[in-house]
């Protein structure tokens, strides 16, 4: 077993002494599954027969979701409407074990929902029900004094934004002043609104598709990234950047300067949704615990690969992320008795 094995594997157990709380778009995904045999007569779409549906934590949820499972104490932080999904939302909290006074019940706006259609194991449609509005002040002011309450434990806040409306410039200032006064580690997955208002941050984790659209480059080869992400630096003062790249896996920007290409751990892709969630969520469970930004982007990186391997959004087990790096190492072993 290497070195680089072995200390990724001795984050895992640290992972449970840590506090982490997860601001972002709370989501409800409902997914219905069933069969396509035949081709409606009224419009030239597939009629799909409903053999099952099933719902889970979605968006900020699923990254919360994610940090819970490798099984940190995780505290969800949000807002969600005076309605059906609302209630079941918290109610899927509440049973998996999460502290739910952090999610704000606002009245002026619905929960978001995302219902996905699966037939064959393709995805045939999504319908999205959300509001996008900035939530109400009231509602805003209750969640930053909920904040304010418990700050002291935290070891970590990940800022997950879907600009859905609850991470508007303010509420994101006033979070991040609260974090350095408080010394508490602070990790962002952006979306293109307020892109730039994570300022002075520990790590910044876009993916490629947002950081092509603010920066306004192509990036199509390991440079093109390197000056993408020396720009995400300067322009927002944080300590690190890290790029998603989809199939390529992840590109690291450090603080001194060093960079890192990562390449993917996938095995095999059934299912992308969800594997920056998962990403941003070990990345910063692994930071809470004090490992380094290259050893909190490579357990990330594993973790990554062993979810698109799923179908849904799945968070990843402790089990299970141990196993790929383990594998990992036992290939390499193999691969250098062979050489």
């Amino acid at each position: 077993m290497t070195n680089q094995t072995s200390a990724l594997l001795e984050i895992l157990p640290k992972i449970k002494r840590t506090k982490i709380a997860v601001v972002g778009d709370l989501m409800l995904d409902q997914y219905i599954w069933g069969d396509v045999a035949r081709i409606s007569p009224e419009a030239p779409v597939p009629v799909v027969e409903i053999a099952s549906e099933s719902t889970s934590l979605g968006g900020a949820a699923n990254v919360s979701n994610n940090v819970h499972a490798l099984g940190a104490n995780t505290i969800p932080i949000g807002v969600v409407g005076n309605d059906y999904s609302g209630s079941l939302l918290r109610d899927l909290f509440a049973r998996n074990g999460f502290e739910t006074d952090g999610i704000i019940v606002d009245s002026s706006r619905q929960t978001t929902v995302k219902t996905r259609v699966i037939a064959h194991n393709q995805h045939v449609v999504r319908i999205d029900r959300e509001t996008k509005q900035d939530i109400s002040e009231h509602a805003l002011q209750a969640l930053l004094n909920y904040l304010e309450s418990m700050i002291g434990e935290l070891d970590a806040i990940i800022f997950e934004d879907y600009n859905k409306g609850l991470l508007t410039a303010a509420c994101i200032s006033q979070i991040n002043a609260m974090a350095l006064k408080n010394r508490v580690l602070v990790t962002v997955d952006p979306k293109y609104d307020n892109f730039w208002a994570y300022q002075n941050v520990a790590v910044f984790k876009p993916n490629r598709r947002e950081t092509e659209a603010i920066i306004g480059t192509r990036l199509t080869d390991e440079s093109d990234v390197l000056a993408a992400a020396n720009r995400l630096m300067d322009r927002l003062h944080c300590q690190n950047v890290l790029i998603t790249l989809g199939e390529q896996g992840l590109f690291l920007l450090e603080s001194d300067g060093q960079h890192h290409k990562i390449p993917t751990r996938a095995k095999k892709v059934h299912d992308v949704s969800g594997a920056g969630d998962t990403v941003i969520g070990t990345l910063t469970a692994g930071l809470a615990t004090g490992a380094s930004i290259s050893e909190a982007a490579s357990l990330a990186n594993f973790a990554a690969g062993v979810v698109v391997a799923e179908l849904g959004a799945v968070p990843i087990s402790p089990k299970k992320l141990r196993d790929a790096i383990l594998m990992h190492d036992a290939e390499r072993s193999d691969s250098n008795d062979a050489g």
